[in-house]
């Protein structure tokens, strides 16, 4: 093949990667731009991350504001929606500091970043992802964010996935880029594999202390870091995306039910008895659950007949009670205050 016919093979390839994103972006804007009977209200407005109550989360209702980060009254989360110019993948936020993953298709490429935001939604700090993102949490006091991207892979059940787990200071904006590198003490001895993964960080009040999921040689750990000391050990086997209760005797995590499935039921574990409690939610749940309080769990289920959507539901965090809608064709709750 001679010199200008391969640059011209290269330029129809960029050509034509360059209209599939064209179309991509087009579709999705078409599929933003409908409304249908019986959707909440969305309408733009002030949201703020330093309000003392209310809750925050990523409209999935179709119209102008899909996939904004939105804002409704503790008190009537099936309410009115305020809209913020804000949109996201994936949204967490604690202390008046949150993170906002967000994917954007290009021409060759995702073009995948991590944006730091103050309370008023101000970019702080960013930082470019390694692949799509997946999980995205602050820590209470605001000092520390952390998220996981697919590598390789779009799902937690899927027969091969890679992630990259990292932690940013979101005060000085340094940045922990990869939690494999970190010390792993595996039932109690130290451990190295090629096959690590980490996903699905929690943190606790101390500003040291987190916990995720690790996942090697098949199984998934439980497991309990300390970023200073730049380290983790195994807790318990079988747990996956964990979330630190406000009083952090527990975590709510998903346990794979099915081997070879991807079929996961919520469950709480008590920290100090290692005891774990099924919940009431039946159906297999494949998120990081929010405490919404020290009672109740929140987690984003699929919407029924609407692709690419998700729903947010309850269920009391002890095992009792059932189910319950807390508000349609939303995703990555947060609770202020």
């Amino acid at each position: 093949m001679t010199r200008n016919r391969r640059l011209l093979v290269l330029a129809l390839a960029v050509l034509l990667l360059g209209g599939l994103g064209t179309a991509m972006v087009l579709r999705a804007a078409d599929r933003a731009g409908r409304t249908r009977a019986g959707d909440p209200s969305v309408a733009g407005g002030q949201v703020a991350l330093d309000r003392k109550d209310g809750l925050l989360f990523l409209n999935g209702a179709p119209g102008p504001h899909r996939d904004a980060l939105v804002s409704v009254p503790d008190r009537t989360a099936q309410g009115g929606r305020t809209a913020s110019d804000l949109t996201c993948r994936r949204f967490h936020a604690a202390a008046g500091i949150g993170v906002c993953l967000n994917s954007r298709p290009g021409a060759l490429a995702q073009d995948n970043q991590a944006r730091i935001v103050d309370s008023g939604l101000r970019t702080l700090h960013s930082f470019p992802l390694a692949g799509t993102p997946s999980r995205a949490r602050v820590s209470p006091s605001g000092h520390f964010a952390a998220w996981t991207v697919f590598v390789n892979g779009e799902s937690y059940g899927a027969a091969f996935f890679s992630t990259r787990t990292a932690i940013a200071d979101t005060r000085t904006g340094t940045l922990e880029p990869d939690l494999e590198k970190f010390a792993i003490e595996l039932d109690g001895r130290p451990y190295t594999a090629g096959d690590v993964n980490f996903w699905g960080v929690t943190f606790s009040r101390d500003d040291d202390t987190f916990y995720a999921t690790l996942g090697t040689g098949g199984q998934t750990y439980l497991v309990k870091g300390s970023i200073a000391r730049r380290s983790v050990t195994t807790l318990a086997r079988n747990v996956e995306c964990p979330s630190l209760s406000p009083d952090e005797t527990r975590v709510a995590y998903k346990k794979r039910v099915a081997r070879g499935a991807s079929l996961w039921r919520e469950h709480v574990l008590d920290l100090r008895t290692l005891r774990e409690q099924p919940l009431a939610e039946k159906r297999s749940v494949d998120d990081q659950a929010l405490w919404l309080d020290d009672r109740t769990l929140a987690y984003a289920l699929p919407a029924d007949g609407t692709p690419d959507t998700s729903d947010l539901w309850t269920v009391p965090a002890d095992g009792s009670g059932e189910a319950r809608l807390l508000t349609p064709a939303a995703s990555s709750p947060t609770r202020l205050g």
